[in-house]
């Protein structure tokens, strides 16, 4: 059953965001779409509440933070500290899923960036000190999750943070998709080898042509 919440997801317009809202929705949860344009959230929140049957609104990334108990965080790392400082406010009291990937990109292929906080989560969690944040969803293939002809994304999500509330129920969101389960993975501040592992499944993927996710095992 899903979690009655309302999530929303900031950045719902790019392949992964959207995938989420896709797989959420036709799963039950409420969700909302954010975006920068407000007008672009709409759009995508229509298409996929046709799609999926599911409650789906779009909101500015403002709004959907102020209309949401979880917001989930899927925009590019470039601009992830930009976004998040600018709506401190709105999140205050909300958990937050960080699952952005500081990731750079050369002739050799993905790469891990360094951060001065450690990740990309710890530093949403430095910003948002009146939130609490959690890091999940890395390793899911925005492809998958976005395709309305796959019924099972088969994979584990990693799930990391300080407060066992919050990574708990963020395992229930993971697990409300089918295929998908969500595990715990340690504190927050060890989010930083599970963002850099990003890097690992894109090489891998584009050796193998595929969309591979990680499966932890005897759990």
């Amino acid at each position: 059953m899903a979690p009655d919440v309302t999530v929303a997801v900031l950045g719902g317009t790019g392949p992964q965001g959207r995938g989420l809202v896709r797989r959420w929705a036709g799963a039950g949860v409420s969700v909302v779409v954010g975006s920068r344009a407000a007008d672009r959230a709409a759009a995508t929140a229509s298409e996929l509440a046709e799609a999926t049957g599911g409650d789906v609104r779009g909101l500015s990334n403002e709004d959907a933070a102020a209309a949401a108990d979880v917001v989930v965080v899927a925009v590019p790392y470039d601009g992830h500290a930009d976004l998040l400082r600018s709506l401190v406010g709105a999140l205050a009291g909300k958990i937050v899923v960080d699952c952005v990937n500081p990731l750079g990109f050369d002739k050799q292929g993905a790469f891990a960036l360094p951060v001065d906080d450690g990740s990309a989560a710890q530093e949403a969690a430095a910003i948002l000190t009146g939130s609490t944040v959690v890091a999940a969803f890395h390793h899911v293939s925005a492809a998958l999750l976005d395709d309305p002809e796959i019924s099972s994304v088969d994979t584990d999500v990693l799930v990391l943070g300080d407060d066992r509330d919050a990574t708990d129920l963020v395992a229930s969101l993971a697990d409300t998709v089918p295929g998908m389960r969500g595990v715990y993975g340690g504190r927050l501040r060890n989010a930083g080898q599970v963002e850099a592992l990003t890097a690992n499944l894109i090489s891998v993927n584009r050796r193998y042509k595929a969309h591979a996710g990680i499966r932890i095992t005897d759990v």
